[in-house]
């Protein structure tokens, strides 16, 4: 299957040209006088640079690689057919779709986008975070920097010590519990051949504490609504965590909220402007990057 240099040029443009910065969560600024988005705007939201993606429109450049189609969709917030379209215009075999798929749908994306002043994450359900707000990194951490089955928050919690450090120590027992009959629920769902199964496989093989919950055949255990932190520079938080679940990518937007007027809310809004202080500059060039 060959690039069809001048087909995916026209089509990333038209995608382009058809956004507003609105639609992806940036400001619209004085004077705009551009159709839809600007070549360094759509660069930035794919994590390439803007020489990089202007050789695209103009059918230039190296052949792009799956990942980077797979960045270039996600970034113009191509609903799954248009991705689909995408990868075979680029001369790549479009990924599977399903609960193991981790391109994010437009509408939960257009969500997420209006949530840059609150703790939120987009995350598999296998526990994979494909998204964090500012707030919600300064809040966790950054989970996205994680490989390999480490990206699972639950294969985290049981061979990480650190990864339970965040949380209340009486809680800890409870969030075992929860994990272990989770991957138990996933497992009996997804079958043996699944991600699921393969975690499964791992933590038997690593962790003690995770053999004798899965030994117990426990399901529908669930976390609190309330979770309780005792984050390192703010102290103790109660929050409310409210989830948005996509059932056809079987991807959750969690938001993480505190109620008003408590001590909580307070040191929520020092977090945000943690998470403010502490962002990163977009659009770092990516590795494809040179021609």
């Amino acid at each position: 299957m060959g690039i069809d240099r001048a087909g995916l040029a026209v089509f990333l443009r038209g995608r382009r040209e058809l956004l507003q910065p609105e639609d992806v969560g940036l400001p619209r600024g004085p004077r705009r006088r551009t159709a839809g988005l600007r070549r360094e705007e759509v660069a930035a939201l794919c994590h390439m640079s803007a020489d990089y993606y202007t050789r695209l429109e103009r059918e230039r450049g190296p052949q792009p690689s799956e990942q980077m189609i797979a960045s270039i969709a996600q970034g113009l917030h191509l609903s799954l057919d248009e991705r689909d379209h995408l990868f075979r215009l680029a001369g790549h075999q479009p990924p599977p779709r399903g609960a193991g798929s981790e391109h994010i749908s437009p509408g939960l994306l257009r969500i997420f986008d209006r949530l840059a002043d609150t703790p939120a994450e987009i995350v598999t359900e296998v526990g994979e975070t494909l998204r964090q707000t500012a707030p919600g990194i300064a809040l966790v951490g950054d989970a996205m920097r994680y490989t390999g089955p480490a990206r699972s928050r639950g294969y985290r919690w049981f061979t990480d010590p650190a990864a339970r450090a965040l949380y209340v120590p009486e809680d800890h027992a409870h969030m075992s519990r929860t994990y272990a009959a989770g991957l138990r629920a996933l497992v009996t769902m997804r079958g043996p051949g699944s991600r699921a199964a393969h975690l499964a496989d791992l933590l038997l093989a690593r962790s003690e504490e995770f053999r004798s919950l899965w030994e117990v055949h426990e399901v529908g255990i669930h976390l609190d609504e309330v979770k309780r932190y005792q984050h390192p520079e703010v102290g103790r938080l109660e929050l409310n965590c409210q989830t948005l679940v996509d059932p056809h990518q079987a991807h959750r937007l969690m938001v993480y909220t505190a109620a008003p007027g408590t001590e909580s809310y307070e040191k929520l809004q020092v977090l945000t402007v943690i998470g403010a202080q502490s962002l990163a500059p977009s659009g770092a060039a990516h590795s494809e990057d040179r021609s």
